[in-house]
């Protein structure tokens, strides 16, 4: 997720794509299936990219099935993180994105340069990323959610990994942070350590406010994981455009971001019913969460997550149907 989120929000350890249950050190894999196999009677192959986390997976997912069961189309689900994802579309490797956390810098790379990819409008998604404690840190330490006060909790963040510094957890190295630039421009007293994937971040969370450890941590939403542990997010200063500009510069919090669709230009071209059927995708934060949920926690894997989503969300998804 460079903006991602979310996010380029992991290899991740799921059932599922994230960043809480029994099933949480289980690898993508699982939770992506590939979909549908070589039939006389498909109408095509698309190739949607998995991005390590496991609310991209839960949208992929249910893209996938209705293309399958609705379209009869063939689909592929290759795991690739998000750097590699925009060079897919350049080498015919990748047709979709399901979920895309800004990255304008690749937007003018593979949209406006080269010109082999575009948006497909929004997911419906909005995406925030930010900075987190467990509740009952912000409980007993009220002032520890102003950035300005960051510095005299840094001892309490200390690990064997930050050193004499707090530490700030991040996620999987491909995820869109601002992090580095942010501790020292804000001259912060912290060091922040890549935990390597969202089932990392999910478990040291889950821990932080079960066990009362110290944790201040990289995290965003949407993202099923909010509705299971109480988190306070932590004021960074507030955005403003074009604070994020300069990317070692940047001393302000996240924007909140509108997720898209990116597709390339050939399957824009001649992807015909797949096509308007990723274009027209678009849900709430909620859906998501629902399926990411089903993903991580109870066991489902997402090609099942989805078909149970798409059979109580009948005149959601009937609308994103081509006619």
């Amino acid at each position: 997720m460079k903006i991602r989120l979310l996010a380029g929000l992991l290899t991740l350890g799921l059932a599922a794509a994230g960043c809480g249950g029994a099933k949480i050190e289980e690898s993508p894999s699982a939770a992506a299936p590939q979909q549908g196999s070589a039939s006389a009677a498909s109408a095509g192959t698309v190739k949607i990219a998995i991005n390590p986390w496991v609310g991209y997976e839960a949208s992929a997912n249910v893209v996938a099935y209705l293309l399958k069961n609705e379209l009869h189309y063939n689909v592929e689900l290759p795991e690739i993180k998000e750097q590699l994802s925009w060079e897919g579309f350049e080498t015919g490797d990748v047709d979709v994105i399901i979920e895309n956390w800004g990255h304008p810098d690749l937007k003018k790379t593979f949209i406006d340069e080269k010109k082999v990819a575009l948006s497909a409008g929004s997911t419906g998604n909005k995406g925030i990323i930010g900075w987190y404690v467990p509740k009952w840190m912000a409980d007993k330490y009220p002032d520890i959610t102003d950035y300005k006060n960051l510095n005299k909790y840094a001892s309490l963040f200390k690990t064997s990994e930050s050193g004499d510094k707090g530490q700030i957890l991040d996620g999987d190295p491909s995820y869109v942070t601002n992090d580095e630039a942010l501790v020292k421009n804000l001259k912060l007293d912290y060091k922040v350590v890549t935990g390597g994937s969202e089932a990392a971040l999910l478990k040291s969370a889950t821990q932080a406010q079960e066990q009362k450890k110290p944790l201040l941590f990289y995290f965003w939403t949407p993202h099923w994981l909010f509705d299971k542990v109480e988190l306070t997010r932590v004021n960074l200063p507030a955005y403003t455009d074009g604070c994020d500009a300069d990317a070692k510069k940047v001393a302000c919090d996240y924007a909140e971001l509108d997720l898209d669709k990116i597709v390339s230009k050939k399957f824009a071209d001649t992807g015909g019913k797949a096509y308007e059927l990723v274009k027209n995708f678009s849900w709430t934060n909620e859906d998501q969460n629902a399926v990411a949920n089903d993903m991580t926690n109870n066991g489902l894997t997402g090609e099942q997550a989805a078909k149970k989503w798409i059979e109580a969300n009948t005149a959601k998804w009937q609308a994103w149907i081509p006619k």
